[in-house]
């Protein structure tokens, strides 16, 4: 019987699906490569497959597909395509850890089908627990399934309470770096392109996750997540701004003790940590230096010029099917900013009437969530024209 993890990636093609494989190769007696998926980048999903030799992958868009299995099919690799073989394949008996890195809205039904199935998750996906957290974290209790976040901040966060469970959280503090518009005013935003919220000062990802950091939507949506995962009231979490990004979130707890998890800034700690807990594996990361660093500082986030984090935060509040709303609509300005339709402001004004016109949902069940998420994408591009 092998020891080795086998490991479903869900968007293997990304900032976080590509440097897990890197952490699987650092640690290739631990853990196994069962199934690789994308959405569009069937070049790259066609080299990880015959370098790793999945025994499935699937690419979400169809018209891939016959590129792909041509290049796989006599490798025996199995190969499907489309949302349904995505949100089925994790249902595999042969997976133990299912990494969720989709990007957005597309992580949802994938991540239930996983947790039905009763695997364990490694979430990178935070749009998931934004849209639909009770859902998820219910089914999760009643599957008897663990959550192990992604996100550097959600990770630093249980790292923290490993040890702590039964010690009761007064409060958590997510760092959030502030983006490469830190400091500047609505004048100064108000001509921003996308090549200029594209340079994150710190982090190497995606492009929808750094225009939402730019706009600090991301540190929204992590509020939002970090209620979920954590089982807190919005007045427990708070957002401190950090631009060194070398403290990555704090706990505090009820004796006014904060424990910090520290380092430098790489994605693969926090993932290393997801798939191989409860241990800590071994690594060749970079290690922090005190000297390198000689000051670490804090701010408030200015949340005058930065509206989304004070949306994500109503949206928390009310509860319901807003941060759904809020999910949906942010998404939609995000791609028209990428495409040059929609100004750096203007985003969160778009996402702000959205949060007014859709219909609120008190306790919203799957088919809701869906509904809704339809809705608000026709509602914020309506608004766009």
């Amino acid at each position: 019987m092998s020891d080795k993890r086998n490991i479903a990636i869900l968007g293997s093609t990304g900032s976080i699906g590509t440097q897990a494989l890197e952490v699987i190769d650092e640690h290739s007696d631990k853990f196994e490569v069962e199934v690789l998926t994308a959405q569009n980048n069937c070049d790259l999903l066609i080299e990880q497959a015959l370098k790793y030799k999945p025994n499935v992958v699937v690419i979400g868009n169809d018209s891939h597909y016959q590129k792909v299995f041509d290049a796989l099919d006599a490798k025996d690799i199995k190969v499907y395509a489309g949302i349904n073989a995505l949100a089925s394949v994790v249902e595999m008996d042969s997976i133990d850890i299912v990494l969720t890195a989709l990007v957005g809205y597309s992580g949802l039904k994938p991540t239930i089908n996983a947790i039905n199935a009763g695997k364990s998750i490694a979430l990178a996906n935070k749009e998931t627990l934004v849209v639909a957290g009770e859902l998820i974290t219910k089914l999760a209790a009643e599957k008897g399934v663990n959550i192990y976040p992604v996100d550097s901040e959600h990770s630093a966060i249980f790292q923290c309470i490993v040890g702590e469970f039964h010690n009761p959280i007064e409060k958590i503090i997510l760092t959030a770096s502030g983006g490469p518009f830190r400091g500047k005013d609505r004048q100064a935003l108000a001509n921003v392109t996308k090549a200029q919220a594209l340079k994150h000062p710190n982090w190497d990802m995606g492009a929808k996750i750094t225009i939402d950091s730019a706009s600090l939507m991301n540190k929204g949506l992590e509020v939002i997540e970090a209620k979920w995962l954590f089982g807190l009231k919005a007045e427990q979490v708070d957002v401190i701004v950090h631009p060194q990004s070398i403290i990555h979130s704090m706990v505090q707890f009820e004796d006014g003790s904060i424990k910090a998890q520290m380092g430098l800034p790489d994605m693969k700690l926090p993932i290393q940590y997801a798939m191989g807990y409860p241990q800590r594996l071994k690594s060749n990361f970079p290690r922090f230096n005190f000297i390198d660093y000689p000051q670490l500082t804090f701010e408030q986030p200015d949340t005058d010029t930065f509206r989304n984090l004070e949306l994500a935060f109503e949206a928390l509040k009310k509860g319901g099917n807003m941060p759904c709303i809020l999910n949906a609509a942010n998404e939609v300005v995000v791609a028209e900013f990428l495409k040059d339709r929609v100004g750096f402001l203007e985003m969160s004004v778009l996402v702000e009437r959205c949060m007014e016109k859709i219909d609120f949902i008190d306790g919203p069940s799957y088919e809701d969530y869906v509904n809704t998420d339809k809705e608000t994408r026709i509602k914020a591009l309506e608004l766009i024209q």
